[in-house]
């Protein structure tokens, strides 16, 4: 793939430009819908379902407070099996790990399981650069891969694509990957997957090597998990002789009692089912069954970042449902694609800027305002993420970002104020000081400016944008103060 989001305009550009696909728009429209109704079926079928929101709300708060412990466990349970354990700071270090494990092995392509965290690190391209190729096995991320294309959705990558041009792309590019597309082949829903699956089947067969991600590790035990719809992650995940698994630090959780209330949440949220059709569980090296090797890369890449931000560190609990997309007006309308990451729509706006930091680039810094701030994200989120709070949170972020150093006159009036207010003599004295401008301003002001205070609000001072539409109040002749100390009379 040369597709890259490297280099996105900012989010107002993306949009408009998206604004005006009307094919963009109609795809999203029927596939949000679809899956918006899908979801709220199955979940109005549990009576408890927001006390499961707030069990997987605080759990996750629970383990993230404890973070560096858990952790430690993961590392502990994971090396007591026969997995070899990694520490990633960042997605070069990350990258150059998996690219070193298959250079060892002698391998010029891998099969990967759908995973955020090695598209987020750029993963593709990184073992590109050294000769490996990776295949994507997942039926969206495939249609996305051969279509030399972006990801727009967390979890339908290829939501902007509708069945004609997904036929157009595998009549078009299966060849040049692998096994061609069968003469004939039409737009049936049927038929594209099975074109998929005899063009996959036999790189399943081939690969030594395979790539995942994980939707959770459980630390007690050292155990990795992954849900799927299609089964070509269990075939990447027992087939290969050599497993490699790019984990974020955030996936963990303590206790396989805690996965319980993570995989009743994740499914209803994402698929609209009431369980996923697979469930993939490994803890470590078998003889004679899977892999022979296992790796497992644990990723921070900015999730250090986000932990520190007590606003922010919510965004960690994110179980990559996509609910909250699905729900957005703003995604709806403009696609993935305008968000320029592999996280797009209201979870991306606000873990996009807590993982790379804000003032770093214009792309990255307007991802906070790519929202209403209509709250139906978080009514959508199954582990109560309140983005609304973080986007505006961030939002002051960006601004404090481009002060540049010299404060604007309006932050300048606010410090005075806060000067003055947080001490009762400087108070009394500006109060006394007020008093004095009142008369003045009352006797002379005519004269002195003519318009009185509508020119004095006129005047290029900090609050001239407040009083462009609003009079500027007359100061009073007594404070509250001088009136009560004489009496209150």
């Amino acid at each position: 793939m040369s597709a890259t989001f490297v280099g996105m305009p900012a989010f107002p550009a993306a949009a408009r430009e998206a604004l005006a696909d009307t094919q963009l728009r109609r795809n999203l429209a029927h596939a949000t819908g679809t899956i918006r109704a899908k979801r709220a079926a199955v979940v109005g079928e549990v009576g408890e379902w927001e006390e499961l929101r707030l069990a997987g709300a605080a759990i996750k708060d629970n383990t993230l407070r404890r973070l560096d412990e858990h952790l430690l466990t993961l590392e502990a349970a994971l090396q007591a099996r026969g997995t070899t354990v990694h520490w990633a700071r960042d997605a070069r270090e990350a990258c150059d790990i998996v690219a070193r494990i298959a250079r060892d092995h002698g391998v010029d392509e891998v099969v990967k399981v759908k995973s955020m965290a090695t598209q987020e690190i750029g993963l593709n391209e990184a073992l590109a650069e050294h000769g490996v190729t990776a295949w994507e096995t997942d039926l969206a991320e495939l249609i996305v891969q051969l279509g030399d294309d972006l990801p727009s959705h967390i979890l339908v990558p290829a939501i902007h694509r509708n069945r004609a041009e997904i036929r157009e792309i595998f009549r078009r590019e299966m060849a040049a990957a692998g096994r061609p597309a069968p003469d004939g082949l039409t737009d049936d829903p049927a038929e594209l997957a099975g074109a998929a699956r005899l063009h996959l089947r036999e790189k399943f067969l081939r690969a030594k090597m395979a790539v995942s991600g994980a939707n959770f590790a459980v630390a007690e035990s050292g155990t990795l998990v992954v849900v799927e719809s299609e089964g070509n992650g269990r075939m990447c995940l027992t087939l290969p002789e050599v497993l490699v698994s790019v984990v974020g630090i955030e996936k963990i959780v303590p206790t396989w009692a805690d996965l319980d209330v993570f995989l009743q949440l994740l499914p209803r949220s994402s698929t609209g089912e009431r369980m996923n059709p697979y469930t993939s569980t490994w803890s470590g090296v078998v003889p004679g069954d899977g892999p022979r090797e296992m790796h497992v890369v644990l990723l921070d890449n900015g999730r250090s970042r986000a932990l520190a931000d007590e606003v922010g560190r919510q965004a960690l609990r994110c179980i990559r449902c996509s609910a909250c997309l699905n729900v957005c007006p703003v995604y709806e309308r403009t696609g993935g694609h305008a968000y320029g990451s592999v996280y797009p729509g209201p979870i991306g706006a606000i873990l996009n800027p807590l993982l790379k930091g804000v003032g770093v680039d214009e792309q990255t810094d307007s991802l906070p305002y790519a929202s209403s701030l209509c709250g139906a994200c978080f009514e959508a989120c199954p582990v109560r993420i309140d983005i609304p709070e973080v986007l505006v949170h961030l939002r002051s972020q960006v601004v404090d970002a481009h002060r540049g150093g010299v404060p604007k006159p309006e932050a300048v009036a606010m410090k005075a104020a806060a000067w003055t207010l947080s001490d009762a003599r400087r108070l009394g004295l500006a109060e006394r000081g007020l008093g004095a401008a009142n008369r003045v301003l009352t006797r002379f002001g005519r004269r002195v400016l003519p318009g009185g205070r509508r020119a004095l609000a006129r005047l290029p001072w900090p609050g001239a944008l407040w009083t462009d539409s609003r009079d500027l109040p007359a100061p009073p002749r007594e404070s509250f103060r001088a009136w009560w100390r004489r009496g209150g009379r």
